[in-house]
């Protein structure tokens, strides 16, 4: 037996309804203190080396994160090749 159910309701009330905790304050603080951060970039070697450094896992979890939109991308648009690095 399947079945579909439908629930209109907002990204605070989903959060709340699944018991999922609120890092709202978290993220915050990490969003204040990148764009702090950035003010100090001169250019755009300094910006990429700036990110490493704040990016969970540095560059490796940045590669993480991009194969992973990657491959969602081509499994919603019904692409069987991803991208090779």
């Amino acid at each position: 037996m399947k079945g579909n159910f439908e629930f209109e309701c907002s990204p605070e009330e989903a959060r709340r309804f699944l018991g999922l905790p609120d890092v709202s304050r978290a993220n915050d603080l990490y969003v204040d203190s990148l764009v702090n951060a950035m003010k100090g970039t001169g250019n755009i070697e300094q910006l990429q080396e700036m990110m490493k450094q704040f990016a969970p896992m540095g560059e490796l979890g940045l590669k993480m994160f991009r194969q992973m939109m990657e491959n969602s991308a081509n499994a919603a648009f019904g692409k069987s090749s991803p991208r090779k690095d």
